[in-house]
């Protein structure tokens, strides 16, 4: 048994079902694609490594994308196992704080989305991590990748 199914397992310690969260993700990214005039459609099946494509039919290119979530305001990290895309966006959903309000701060807030080219994922990441997760600290320039959707753009224009 590996050691996430023991930690989902746990009487004392389960996970949390984030399956929704992750699906409006997906949406909310598809959509802002979408808004950008970047024809796009999510992948209905369980495609390895990436969950949208983009396009652009006039070049006929494609992007691939990886939609990453995670729930909590000011998220530590989040985990990345497969490297087969062309670009992982971490939607930040900032649905408050994981133990509670912080001196009246729900944490409740609009979503933040960060758009990554799959080569600087391969270099921040830590690859002795058994997990694949990658810290938030290790996110250099983190603010330099806020919606910047014209990374993808430029991408399909090539």
């Amino acid at each position: 048994m590996d050691t996430m199914t023991e930690i989902v397992e746990s009487p004392t310690k389960k996970r949390r079902d984030t399956s929704l969260e992750a699906a409006g993700a997906e949406f909310l990214v598809l959509g802002h694609l979408l808004l950008e005039r970047i024809p796009s459609y999510k992948t209905y099946s369980n495609f390895p490594g990436y969950d949208i494509i983009a396009t652009n039919p006039e070049r006929n290119t494609s992007a691939r994308v990886q939609v990453k979530s995670r729930v909590d305001t000011g998220f530590d990290g989040t985990i990345i196992n497969n490297f087969d895309t062309d670009f992982v966006v971490l939607a930040a959903l900032n649905r408050g704080f994981r133990n509670g309000p912080r001196k009246g701060d729900t944490g409740v807030r609009r979503p933040d989305f960060y758009v990554f080219p799959i080569e600087y994922i391969l270099q921040v990441r830590d690859p002795s991590n058994p997990w694949g997760k990658i810290v938030r600290s290790r996110l250099t320039g983190l603010e330099d990748y806020q919606d910047r959707w014209d990374l993808i753009r430029d991408f399909l224009n090539r």
